[in-house]
């Protein structure tokens, strides 16, 4: 199909798409993005360090922190689950498990308590990146 069979008034031609001259085409595009694998951003290493390193939030920090924790949860749990690691390894699968869980409760309204939650949300994603790390899942370094 051309530019013209769309827009015959177009002022940018479009290029005819040309089929794949060979079947191994779609198959080498499949096989890049298949080996491709996702990278550890800094941000979520940068969220983990703070939390763990010297945490004590003032204010609101409790809740932002919980939510960029989440966010990042969300995101491993389902890199786990798609590429089925936590059916290949039951310390993944117990991971995705409680990250389910801590994602889903609300930050306690103590201070202590809520301080204590966003550090297990930290460890949790901690270890569950370490693990799809040795999996080969995640590289270490963007």
């Amino acid at each position: 199909m051309t530019a013209a069979a769309l827009s015959p008034d177009s002022a940018h031609p479009v290029r005819t798409a040309l089929p794949c001259s060979a079947k191994a085409g779609p198959k080498q595009v499949l096989e890049k993005v298949q080996r491709c694998g996702p990278y550890v951003d800094g941000f979520l290493l940068n969220d983990v360090a703070a939390v763990l390193d010297d945490y004590t939030p003032a204010g609101d920090g409790g809740e932002e922190h919980a939510q960029r924790l989440r966010g990042h949860l969300m995101r491993l749990v389902n890199l786990a689950v798609t590429t089925e690691m936590d059916q290949k390894d039951q310390q993944i699968a117990d991971l995705v498990e409680r990250g389910r869980h801590m994602r889903a409760e609300e930050l306690p309204s103590d201070h202590r308590r809520a301080v204590g939650h966003v550090r297990q949300m930290a460890w949790t994603l901690n270890e569950l990146l370490e693990r799809l790390v040795e999996n080969q899942c995640l590289t270490e370094e963007p």
